[in-house]
């Protein structure tokens, strides 16, 4: 199993980055290029939904979960694919100087092959996993900070 966290601030109300982070995934994520959302429950844990996404030319199919939802403050999903299965979290909290920091926890449970892949070669792959949540959070960082009107 691969574990991440990584934080970043956003100089946006909580309430709109929650509601970007979790409404408009294809349009801030670097790798995820289609979600479709295709049953919704009224509190929202338990909503199904189906996710795309592309990195490297190698696109992969993901069935997904809800499994927490309290706006503004927390959402979390489990995704299955294929490879690997997915869990990952966001915490949104207010700073003392009024921007939002989001904080996502993932941790990635590779399947098969996959699982003597990272037996092998780990530590390179959590140094990847570590700079590609970063450059996600810089991206949902731009988008917030130009869309708050969306």
């Amino acid at each position: 199993m691969l574990r991440n966290t990584s934080s970043i601030e956003i100089n946006c109300g909580i309430a709109d980055v929650f509601r970007l982070t979790s409404n408009h995934i294809p349009e801030w994520s670097l790798i995820v290029v289609e979600d479709e959302t295709l049953q919704r429950t009224e509190e929202g844990v338990g909503t199904t939904f189906r996710t795309v996404t592309e990195e490297n030319g190698r696109r992969m199919t993901f069935a997904g979960v809800v499994t927490a939802w309290d706006p503004p403050f927390h959402n979390a999903v489990r995704m299955e694919g294929s490879m690997f299965a997915i869990f990952s979290e966001f915490l949104f909290e207010t700073t003392a100087e009024g921007q939002t920091r989001v904080t996502q926890n993932s941790e990635v449970f590779p399947k098969g092959i996959f699982r003597i892949i990272l037996l092998l070669f780990g530590w390179l792959m959590k140094k990847s996993q570590c700079d590609a949540s970063r450059r996600e959070l810089e991206s949902l960082k731009r988008f917030c900070e130009t869309h708050t009107g969306v």
